[in-house]
């Protein structure tokens, strides 16, 4: 067993507690390193709009590529955030949609996004103080 589980009595499955994020085989820390990069961010952002097919997916997010969007939304789903659903069709339909699991993440996202959105004068100003503090002499 890993360091961070344990076996509940009378429960089979593996309960996970809090650990050290700070440590690489922490399962939260696993966690977040596969949600906080950007294009699971995006995707999860563009899915919670309504359920999309691959390639609208791909147009809405400019600079993905075929096999990176199509690495994290596996990695998503494998996640419990993003479900799939197949239709047999000619050609196959194929539908990308957030779970009710990743709703709730998309609600933390937001508060990071709209932060984002409203700092975005302060960091550029930061960033061009520092700018200006480096390339001088």
């Amino acid at each position: 067993m890993q360091d961070g589980t344990f076996h509940s009595p009378g429960h089979s499955e593996e309960t996970w507690t809090r650990g050290d994020v700070f440590a690489s085989q922490c399962p939260t820390r696993q966690l977040l390193d596969r949600i906080a990069d950007k294009w699971s961010t995006l995707i999860l952002v563009a899915l919670g709009r309504g359920p999309i097919r691959f390639n609208e997916l791909k147009r809405r997010i400019e600079g993905v590529s075929q096999k990176m969007l199509s690495q994290t939304l596996k990695s998503l789903e494998r996640d419990g955030l993003v479900s799939r659903t197949v239709v047999a069709t000619v050609p196959v339909t194929v539908t990308y949609a957030v779970t009710p699991l990743g709703r709730g993440l998309i609600a933390s996202m937001q508060a990071m996004i709209d932060w984002a959105e409203t700092q975005m004068l302060q960091v550029a100003q930061a960033q061009a103080d520092y700018d200006g503090r480096i390339s001088a002499p």
